[in-house]
């Protein structure tokens, strides 16, 4: 159970830092294109600065010692919720990005979003026994 938290945190944290660079390089309008149309905010500014957000949670999940896992794996799920919204837009505006140009791919892809969820506060702890790896540590 400890082998696969932790594959899993290691796992999360190389995806989140390779989407992150990708959102500040080669696939910059793709991601421009999940900025819901009524945001308030310039597209590629959210772009930007999601790209860099998701570099340092990435680098977080990778690097962060045991005793601020369990807050690393919280602020990882509340960034999951925080997206969220731009993938439903994605759905509702019929957006294409990312080979999802479907309205049927759109949809499916949101279900996906609380498995991510989950996913991050499973692999820093949240569930199951608390083991020294989540930062619990012996008196």
């Amino acid at each position: 159970m400890i082998l696969a938290r932790h594959a899993l945190r290691v796992a999360l944290g190389v995806f989140l830092a390779a989407a992150g660079v990708l959102h500040l390089t080669s696939l910059r309008t793709e991601f421009q294109a999940q900025v819901p149309s009524w945001f308030p905010v310039d597209a590629d500014l959210v772009v930007v600065v999601s790209g860099v957000v998701e570099i340092a949670l990435g680098l977080a999940l990778l690097l962060a010692p045991a005793r601020l896992r369990r807050l690393t794996g919280l602020v990882v799920a509340v960034f999951f919720v925080a997206v969220f919204p731009g993938n439903v837009a994605q759905y509702v505006e019929g957006t294409s990005a990312f080979g999802l140009d479907t309205d049927g791919a759109r949809l499916t892809r949101l279900f996906f979003q609380p498995v991510l969820v989950l996913a991050a506060l499973w692999a820093c702890g949240w569930f199951g026994p608390r083991h020294a790896e989540v930062g619990r540590t012996a008196r």
